[in-house]
């Protein structure tokens, strides 16, 4: 298991929390999602051998929001 976090722009309520964690644990291999809104911080404990960065950024950025780095 791996942990990442991702830098995530547009998130200012908890209804943006809800959508990108369910979106990110509805991916086969994401175990744990913790939204940080007050910093943009998306941590991600992940297994990278099911699901990889560019999964879980693609997957933000269908939410409506921007990934940065």
């Amino acid at each position: 298991m791996q942990t990442k976090t991702l830098d995530v722009k547009g998130m200012t309520c908890g209804h943006c929390k809800m959508s990108v964690e369910g979106a990110l644990n509805e991916l086969d291999g994401v175990s744990v999602v913790e939204v940080d809104l007050n910093s943009g911080k998306v941590e991600v404990t992940y297994d990278e051998a099911k699901v990889s960065l560019d999964n879980m950024r693609e997957t933000v950025e269908d939410q409506g929001y921007d990934v940065v780095a």
